[in-house]
């Protein structure tokens, strides 16, 4: 079939064929923590009764068993573990977990293996023990260094163990990223600043700042408190962005700051849409096949998925994306990264022509929310600030 060179291919005549397949991570989910946060809308389980590690470990080992079929022979280039807590597992469960994925799929040599932790106490006596397992990135969920910030945010750490916790982890790892969060209730711009320059102060490698936002399903959406209004938000994240820069910190992406070479490898790889297995209770996957994309999502309670998977049925949900949602969701990642992304691709990750959003990518540059030059499209300085609304142009029901 042919068409005119000047006019979008619609997507329906575009048949997926993959020349090649896209990078490979691994994400590992542990789904409880101590307490649930009330902004938080993760799969996230508290851990009252303490956590059946070993059944669990056991569950992810033989839910990883399961999955081979679809990737194998497919090279691991990053392992994430996210929850939830994942350091509220011993170092031992995650030296396990670490030694069945090397013993079930050829995982890089140079492999990034993050762990997120819990600055309390308690897990942070643990991170000799990830790193001697085979961690060798850790993320702080620190999020403020204010202890009334910190109350309010449900967080059970202190500004103190947040900092104790900082120096531990230091003294074992030399990439560390560090969650921080602004616009929080009742916070000042001197507060959002002090907390931004006590992390600066330790000079991680990376650092995720979030603006605190109400999702639906979480606690602060059924009890809303008071935040800072839009103007004083944006200032916040202004002043924010250019202390970063000052201190020589890279905005690749939409919440993230990184040092030379120290951008978060497995996130880049969501982020330019490449694959990913997903395992654990909750997990979602993207995995590309030669004539399809695939999505899969695992049981969500954490005992329904140690069940279904002890049956050979982790999944509570699978589908095929269709061509028009391999087009958006590329979109919906590749635009989070300040610099863009290169043209060819689009066509390398969705195997569509890049001609299929031509349209949309006029209007785009037309509202002056993207740039198109030298094979790149980025979004520009107006579409990072209003980026939902740059999404918006690429959703529609038929391209």
């Amino acid at each position: 079939m042919s068409s005119h060179p000047l006019q979008p291919v619609g997507l329906k005549s575009q048949a997926v064929n993959f020349q090649a397949l896209p990078p490979l991570s691994l994400y590992i989910h542990i789904p409880w923590c101590v307490r649930k946060c009330p902004y938080c809308d993760f799969n996230s389980h508290e851990a009252r009764l303490g956590i059946p590690e070993k059944e669990y470990v056991a569950a992810l080992v033989r839910d990883l068993e399961m999955a081979l079929p679809l990737v194998w022979g497919r090279k691991v280039y990053t392992v994430f573990f996210g929850g939830g807590t994942p350091s509220l597992l011993s170092g031992a469960a995650v030296g396990e977990i670490l030694r069945q994925v090397r013993m079930l799929l050829p995982l890089d040599l140079n492999a990034e293996i993050t762990l997120e932790a819990n600055p309390g106490t308690v897990e942070a006596d643990k991170f000799a023990q990830f790193k001697d397992a085979g961690v060798n990135r850790l993320s702080l969920g620190i999020q403020s260094f204010n202890d009334a910030h910190l109350q309010a945010l449900g967080r059970i750490h202190s500004a103190d163990e947040a900092k104790r916790a900082i120096a531990i982890a230091q003294q074992h790892f030399d990439n560390i990223n560090l969650d921080l969060m602004y616009a929080l209730p009742q916070q000042s711009l001197d507060e959002a600043m002090r907390d931004v320059q006590t992390a600066l102060s330790f000079a991680p490698q990376h650092l995720s700042c979030y603006h605190l936002t109400l999702e639906p399903n979480t606690l602060f959406a059924h009890q809303p408190p008071s935040l800072p209004d839009d103007d004083a938000s944006s200032e916040m994240q202004q002043r924010i962005e250019t202390l970063f820069a000052a201190h020589g910190y890279e905005h690749y992406e939409t919440s993230a700051f990184a040092q030379p070479k120290k951008q978060s490898r497995h996130n880049l790889n969501y982020w330019q849409f490449g694959d990913y297995l997903g395992i654990g209770a909750g997990a979602h996957s993207k995995l590309s096949f030669h004539d399809k994309v695939l999505r899969q999502a695992r049981h969500k309670q954490p005992q329904a998925y140690m069940e279904s998977v002890a049956q050979g049925l982790q999944m509570q949900g699978e589908q095929v994306l269709g061509k028009d949602d391999l087009a958006f969701e590329f979109m919906m990642n590749a635009l989070r990264l300040n610099g863009g992304f290169d043209e060819t691709l689009f066509q390398e990750r969705t195997s569509l022509p890049l001609l299929v959003i031509r349209r949309e990518l006029e209007e785009a540059e037309r509202r002056g929310l993207l740039v198109r030059e030298a094979g790149r499209i980025a979004p520009t300085q107006m579409g990072q600030r209003f980026l939902n609304d740059l999404l918006e142009i690429f959703l529609r029901e038929e391209m």
